[in-house]
């Protein structure tokens, strides 16, 4: 159960619009920042991010593409089948991909529904057909794995569209889910949904945190579709932490600097490269490690490398919170959240961002 389920976060506080398009003059960055150390709340522009960051620190960013990866299509392979539209979310090693299949609400966006059965089939555009296999998890009725007959990413390319929740206002193009982050995957991968956490940097805003003696660490993390109404726990997503990255973040803990993570997959990605090995290095240090990660991070776990995490605002019962309490701790989140609430914060996708920071300096393993 979230720390927060009691709060409620009214319908009009979500982003419906990104900031750029709330008025003239505006851009990406003009979004608000809720800055939290322990107990205590700020509330900034978000273009004041390197007045909190100091020389030496590492932003750990997701590089991942986001994927048009919304499809229309008719359920029972058949022109004349019942309409769906089909969320691609992650490809497997065996060439299927994990779809969820959800109704249309006739106002651009759509609704959950239960998956499967086993062989249905679904009629996309170009004449291809998409048959479910099995659901993903034992006893998960919204994702499956099904096979397509055509190329995914070539279907995506022409005919798929960013997925969208009803909170939003209206379609959006493809850019406007790209952070300044993104870059192309020479297979095709990228992720479902937006790592949006990255989504206000601009390079005006990147340049000076160089500047500044701010330090970047790129990894990926291809996420899958979330759990708009379920709020489930993340399922497996591959991801890739390189070496140099890894190398960076090494030596910043070495030296006092602080790592912190820009969204929720890059805290994955990284407490996935710090969990040990057959080598039995210390699990506070990272490794240059691929594949896939089932890492679940909660206050149980908590967390090894991850010093403060900049984030969006995410719905009370979101299973996201297990990861922000275990790096903030449970009173700081449910203040940060409060007043959030009371400053009338802007959340999704488009809304606002929540920076963590530890509220001593991090305590470094000895290696």
């Amino acid at each position: 159960m979230s720390v927060l389920e009691e709060l409620r976060v009214p319908e009009e506080r979500s982003a419906r619009v990104p900031a750029e398009q709330r008025g003239p003059g505006r851009g990406r960055d003009d979004v608000r920042l809720m800055v939290s150390r322990g107990t205590e709340v700020w509330h900034q522009a978000f273009r004041e991010l390197p007045g909190w960051l100091r020389a030496g620190d590492v932003l750990v960013v997701n590089t991942s593409p986001t994927l048009a990866a919304a499809v229309s299509g008719r359920l029972g392979g058949e022109p004349a089948g019942r309409p769906v539209v089909v969320h691609f979310s992650t490809r497997g090693d065996d060439g299927r991909w994990a779809v969820e299949l959800r109704d249309p609400d006739g106002r651009g966006s759509s609704r959950a529904r239960a998956g499967g059965p086993p062989g249905a089939a679904v009629r996309l555009p170009d004449g291809a057909r998409l048959v479910l296999d099995e659901p993903l998890a034992p006893g998960s009725g919204r994702l499956w794995w099904a096979r397509a007959d055509a190329p995914v990413p070539e279907l995506l390319a022409r005919h798929g569209r960013p997925i969208r929740y009803g909170y939003t206002e209206r379609d959006q193009p493809l850019e406007a889910y790209q952070t300044v982050f993104a870059l192309p995957s020479p297979d095709g991968a990228g992720s479902a949904e937006m790592p949006s956490a990255g989504r206000p940097f601009t390079t005006r805003l990147v340049t000076e945190l160089v500047c500044r003696g701010v330090r970047f660490a790129p990894i990926t993390l291809h996420t899958g579709v979330a759990s708009a109404e379920a709020h489930e726990p993340p399922y497996p997503e591959r991801f890739e932490v390189p070496e140099a990255s890894a190398r960076v973040v090494n030596e910043a803990r070495a030296t006092g600097g602080r790592v912190i993570a820009v969204g929720t997959t890059a805290v994955r990605a990284l407490e996935s490269a710090a969990a040990g090995g057959p080598g039995g290095w210390p699990r506070s240090v990272v490794r240059a490690a691929a594949g896939w990660t089932d890492l679940v991070v909660t206050p149980a776990r908590g967390v090894r490398v991850v010093d403060g995490l900049l984030t969006g605002l995410h719905e009370p019962a979101a299973s996201h919170l297990l990861m922000l309490e275990a790096v903030a701790g449970r009173a700081a989140l449910h203040r940060a959240y409060e007043e959030a609430l009371r400053a009338l914060y802007l959340w999704h996708e488009f809304g606002d961002l929540h920076l963590i920071l530890p509220e001593d300096p991090p305590h470094r393993a000895h290696c």
